[in-house]
């Protein structure tokens, strides 16, 4: 029997939309599945999970590994946290970076380097994000998840007309229930993205945390930017960090104060319900600035855009841009040198809880060797040494 050349058409149509359907699922399941080997150094202690400080995450994507490095519990303790905004990856890859080298003789650090798994497996609706990036290292490419800003729809869902942010019953923007970044100090019969707030808060009151720093990036229109955000309880420490970071890791960074009437972030609601002194660090990233170019690994990785600069031509940025963009190792850097700086401060001002460490790379080092350099070889580690975020 033969085929009406309109009848042939639909089914070509048809078959083609299936294999494409296919295809695109097979993609989209590869990309939330992609395992990131990350090799432990001779300083882990202890691998935990937020479950372990509160049960109501078990079972859920968000019951993220906490890396705890050296076990002095005589010193102080800083918790460390990546990937809350996991399209901002220079957090994720300093705590990577500290996680794999670090070596710590008083004290203890705790990293979080997933801190919203869940956000780490899709990518912005309607943005054009590459699913993944791969750093070069000397012993080849090491691929990571590239992230959005806000936990997936999979995993919580559906948003609210309205976000009324718990505890301060402040109302914000409807799709910022799963912003990571809005949800502190969280609360236990919550959404997801709360509940696992409230596990870290737990984590934070249970260890006896002093120190949290929550590293972030942020587009060059946006007006915080190249700066510590710190809690009121923490300004005499991030004014002379950002002191000592100009005068010995050759960038500048600025400091800005919690703001009291914007609620549910990290640098506010930690200060506010926990002991610990909070600290937000923001790095510039073009990629996630509006007036950009193509949205790709290149744009990520190297922070080049003629689109973005030409908005600062026309003075529409908060940072500067030029022809050598902002690269990755550049932002990497500054986190880990604002870290180092932190934690010396803090050892100088408490005597009685050090912490201190050896073996981080400094911004200074990343520009020279690049990040690929400090990243370990997981099929030459040993037996126990890889663990897959």
């Amino acid at each position: 029997m033969k085929l009406a050349p309109g009848r042939f058409r639909k089914i070509i149509i048809v078959v083609i939309f299936f294999v494409w359907f296919i295809l695109s699922g097979q993609s989209f399941y590869q990309s939330r599945h992609l395992k990131e080997p990350l090799v432990v150094g001779e300083e882990l202690f202890q691998v935990k999970r937020l479950s372990d400080y509160f049960p109501g995450i078990n079972g859920s994507f968000n019951d993220a590994k906490i890396y705890i490095l050296g076990q002095n519990k005589n010193g102080g303790s800083i918790l460390i946290l990546g990937g809350a905004h996991p399209e901002e990856p220079a957090g994720r890859l300093a705590a990577w970076l500290i996680i794999e080298n670090v070596r710590v003789k008083k004290g203890r650090v705790l990293v979080i380097p997933t801190a919203n798994p869940s956000a780490s497996t899709s990518t912005r609706p309607g943005g054009a994000y590459p699913p993944d990036y791969s750093i070069k290292t000397p012993w080849g490419e090491q691929k990571f998840r590239q992230g959005d800003r806000w936990s997936n729809p999979l995993d919580q869902w559906p948003d609210p007309e309205v976000y009324i942010h718990y505890p301060s019953r402040q109302q914000l923007a409807y799709m910022d229930i799963r912003n990571q970044n809005r949800t502190w100090p969280g609360r236990p019969n919550g959404t997801m993205t709360e509940k696992t707030c409230y596990a870290m808060t737990q984590l934070i009151l249970k260890e006896k945390i002093d120190l949290v720093i929550d590293l972030h990036e942020a587009e060059l229109q946006y007006p915080v930017i190249s700066t510590i955000v710190v809690h009121p309880k923490g300004q005499d420490i991030a004014a002379l960090a950002s002191m000592m970071i100009s005068s010995e890791e050759g960038f500048n960074i600025g400091v800005e104060f919690s703001p009291e009437a914007l609620r549910g972030l990290s640098h506010r609601e930690i200060g506010d319900h926990t002991p610990a002194i909070p600290f937000l660090m923001e790095t510039p990233e073009p990629f996630l600035d509006a007036t950009r170019g193509k949205t790709d690994q290149e744009l990520l990785l190297t922070g080049k855009d003629e689109f973005v600069m030409k908005a600062g031509k026309h003075g529409l940025l908060f940072e500067k841009l030029d022809k050598n963009g902002w690269p990755i190792d550049v932002r990497v850097g500054r986190h880990l040198s604002s870290i180092i700086q932190i934690i010396k401060v803090w050892t100088e001002s408490n005597a009685d809880r050090p912490i201190l460490i050896e073996n981080v790379p400094h911004y200074q080092d990343l520009i020279k060797n690049g990040i690929g350099f400090y990243l370990k070889d997981p099929s030459k580690a040993e037996s126990g040494r890889v663990f897959y975020e």
